[in-house]
């Protein structure tokens, strides 16, 4: 699979040139597009300060052009606007980056750089005068930037005005560049599916990097039930791949098109893209993994980073890595931030990641040619483990900056879901697998996040968690059916909890007590453990008393456990959630948890040995194929 590049001669338009039969002089004079600059994004309610910012005067910013209006000044160092150069100077084989734009007017283009501080020079710099779609180019060496920095682009009107458009930063293509086969793993989310597929199907730069589109529909509220379907077949034609199959969680929706790219042509030569169903894209990203992979000195894993959907504005993290002893993923690497405004900081230093999550993370055929394929874990951790799977063999990942997609922002996501059944079984999992797995640190770190969740009133969470330790402990054979067991069991576990059930705020029976307004919690205890102990032993004894509602910020653990009821908001602000001292579920629970902690700590480094063995019958293409058939 090649991409059309392009190379321009001296007077005149730019000539497109395939891929296979191309003489060599030709690819040689070839650019790849690394990455579009915009203006806006791609739907009303992104902020174009995230693409280009007015600095002095005033200018129009559209999706693909701009106009600046007399003694004004627009500059593209933006989260989108910018050149990461100091990604490209370690990761590729790139020494230098064209950035082109057709003008119109008179004005000053220039090329500005950052380094690792964030202190500035301008590189580059061309004057236009009366012109008239002119296309004007000036090229910049990535080398200075190994620890941090970027370029971009900067408009400066004087007298006159000055319309920029069709921003194009181009690198020199390698011999041969691959296309990518985008994989969308769906499960009824019909419409933000068909949202992202249009998001696709309707940008053409996009979609010449892009040789096919395969949507896994895992659910029974169907993407091809919905009318707007057709529209967006028709518009990818032959490129979409659509496959229903039973829901076998991300793992299995992911792979599931892995799976199909390596039964087509030149699956030796394949960049797949594993995208959520429910983000916002800006299809930009995937011509950016793209060519970032395409002229990487080594193939790598490239992720885009995440931006908050409900707040548009707000990025994640810049990277992720993960505290396998501590069974923790989405750890920040150093030098990293959480949750920053990308329209008021910029990201200076590179940061390398360990892994990168899947709403959007691209994965060269090299790597599942050595590593296999991922592990059926359902969801939960299985980029995770992957992302370090693929770092043992020699991959490593690359999160690359100013490459994003908008994600459900996690902080609006509460904890007590069945997904805990997964990320503490599949932790320990990953943890068995890429750690020498000290069981005895692995039980202290279940243990004291039970005693939260039981002191909190937590009971259905408690045992959501106790049901993933228990099946981890029975081995690799939990994997059997690839999670389709597992999630009927949790829902129905989970079920008999009344907590666990999110009910309409205005709907909650509450005693008058909890008549009064939200109470809020102290500050956290300095003595933890005796704090925590006391009121393990005030809700044994029955001691706690009283109803509150409180606001999800303050459902600390030594907050709501010193009163017997407690109307809890949920993270989502869709409801909230009743938790009730049950001093007989407390006790069965604890005796629970002392005997799964017993069995983890004696048996967990023979069960490790036991998934570190199957691995290899796990992720094989055999297994895989099993699971698609149900068998």
């Amino acid at each position: 699979m090649s991409i059309t590049t392009q190379h321009r001669t001296s007077d005149g338009p730019p000539e497109l040139t395939g891929g296979g039969d191309v003489p060599a002089k030709a690819r040689q004079l070839g650019r790849l597009v690394a990455q579009r600059g915009m203006f806006a994004g791609p739907v009303d309610r992104v902020p174009a300060d995230l693409y280009a910012t007015v600095e002095q005067g005033n200018a129009d910013r559209r999706r693909q052009e701009i106009a600046v209006e007399p003694f004004s000044r627009v500059s593209m160092n933006t989260y989108f606007g910018r050149f990461p150069a100091s990604y490209w100077q370690r990761w590729t084989s790139a020494t230098d980056v064209r950035v082109g734009a057709t003008v119109s007017g008179t004005g000053m283009l220039s090329v500005v750089a950052s380094d690792m501080r964030g202190d500035t020079r301008v590189v580059r710099t061309t004057r236009v005068t009366d012109a008239h779609e002119q296309r004007v180019a000036m090229t910049s060496p990535i080398d200075r930037f190994v620890d941090g920095g970027a370029l971009w682009l900067e408009l400066a009107t004087e007298g006159g005005a000055l319309a920029a458009g069709d921003i194009r930063w181009e690198v020199v293509a390698p011999s041969q560049a691959r296309q990518t086969a985008v994989v969308i793993c769906t499960h009824n989310r019909a419409d933000d599916c068909l949202d992202t597929l249009g998001a696709l199907a309707g940008d053409a730069d996009c979609m010449q990097v892009v040789d096919t589109v395969h949507v896994v529909d895992q659910g029974d509220d169907t993407v091809e039930s919905r009318d707007a379907f057709r529209d967006v077949a028709r518009q990818l034609g032959s490129r979409l791949r659509y496959r229903r199959q039973p829901n076998l969680g991300g793992a299995g929706g992911f792979t599931r098109g892995l799976y199909e790219v390596a039964e087509g042509a030149h699956a030796d030569h394949a960049n797949v893209l594993f995208m959520d169903d429910d983000i916002l894209l800006e299809p930009d990203t995937v011509i950016r993994m793209t060519a970032f992979a395409n002229k990487a000195a080594e193939p790598v894993i490239v992720g885009a980073q995440m931006l908050y959907l409900l707040h548009p504005e707000l990025t994640y993290s810049w990277a992720q890595t993960t505290n396998l002893p501590a069974l923790q993923a989405g750890v920040p690497v150093p030098r990293n931030v959480l949750r920053v405004d990308v329209t008021r900081q910029r990201q200076e230093r590179r940061v390398d990641a360990g892994y990168n999550a899947w709403w959007s993370c691209l994965i060269p055929a090299e790597v599942v040619a050595s590593a296999g394929y991922p592990l059926p874990m359902f969801f939960q951790w299985d980029d995770v483990e992957y992302g370090h799977r693929a770092r043992a063999h020699g991959f490593p990942t690359v999160t690359l900056a100013g490459t994003g997609v908008w994600h459900d922002d996690w902080d609006w996501k509460d904890a007590d879901g069945p997904t805990n059944y997964f990320n503490h079984r599949n932790s320990l999992i990953t943890s068995a697998l890429h750690t020498g797995f000290d069981s005895k640190a692995a039980a202290r770190v279940v243990r004291q996040r039970l005693l939260r969740f039981l002191i909190s009133m937590r009971y259905g969470l408690a045992a959501t968690v106790l049901k993933g330790v228990e099946d981890f402990l029975e081995g690799p054979g939990c994997l059997h059916d690839g999670g389709i067991e597992a999630m009927a069991t949790v829902q129905k576990l989970r079920s008999e909890y009344p907590e666990t059930q999110l009910l309409p705020a205005s709907g909650v029976s509450r005693p008058r007590s909890t008549a009064r307004p939200l109470v809020g919690a102290p500050p956290a205890p300095s003595h933890e453990r005796l704090v925590m102990a006391k009121r393990l032993l005030w809700q044994l004894m029955g001691k706690p008393r009283g109803s509150v509602s409180v606001a999800n910020r303050d459902s600390q653990w030594w907050h709501v456990s010193r009163y017997a009821t407690v109307v809890v908001t949920d993270a989502s602000q869709r409801g909230v959630r009743v938790r009730r001292l049950d001093r007989a579920e407390l006790i069965a629970l604890g005796k629970r948890t002392v005997q799964v902690l017993r069995r983890l700590r004696r048996d967990g480094p023979a069960v490790a040995r036991q998934y570190r063995d199957a691995m290899p019958e796990l992720t094989s293409r055999q297994n895989w194929q099993r699971l698609f058939d149900g068998r």
